[in-house]
């Protein structure tokens, strides 16, 4: 088990700030984490720092994730969560885009893991990683035009003329 460390999580605040400055939006502190809000533009310029500095070494993707909150400016995201075995440590860290800018970098030149963690988040979500090397649908079938886990998709089927609504309580 990792626990919280106040003093690492602001050497990684201030450091971010020093070498990105605007495009590092905000920090919190979500269940005992440190949770980093940052550009898209500089998404894997941020992962590749925290990766390959000799101090912090974050060179574990742990999850990877899509979120969608719908009728924002910042309706699709992508959240990151980091470990360093070093530091017995974790970070997470998210970055929001419109519905309507899909494309997103591929963490798969850093974190091999992202390769799958990536295709499920295509399939479920709809984003595209640019330079991935296989994004193609890994539990939804090939010719499925929606996206499940977006709030937007219907939960039950409207065609189906079998059901009788009287007996779900309608």
């Amino acid at each position: 088990m990792f626990t919280r460390k106040p003093d690492l999580d602001n050497i990684i605040v201030n450091r971010l700030k020093e070498l990105f400055g605007d495009d590092f939006y905000s920090h919190e502190f979500q269940y005992d984490m440190l949770s980093l809000t940052v550009s898209k533009t500089l998404l894997m310029d941020i992962m590749g720092y925290l990766y390959e500095d000799s101090f912090f070494k974050y060179r574990f993707l742990t999850t990877l994730c899509g979120i969608h909150y719908p009728g924002t400016d910042k309706e699709l995201g992508v959240v990151y969560h980091l470990h360093s075995f070093t530091h017995n440590h974790r970070i997470r860290i998210r970055a929001f885009t419109e519905i309507g800018d899909l494309h997103w970098p591929t963490a798969t030149g850093l974190f091999p893991t992202a390769n799958w963690m990536e295709r499920e988040t295509y399939d479920f979500f709809g984003i595209i990683f640019d330079g991935h090397p296989n994004l193609i649908r890994i539990l939804n079938v090939d010719d499925m035009t929606d996206f499940p886990m977006r709030k937007n998709f219907p939960l039950e089927d409207q065609t189906r003329e079998d059901k009788n609504d009287s007996m779900f309580g309608r």
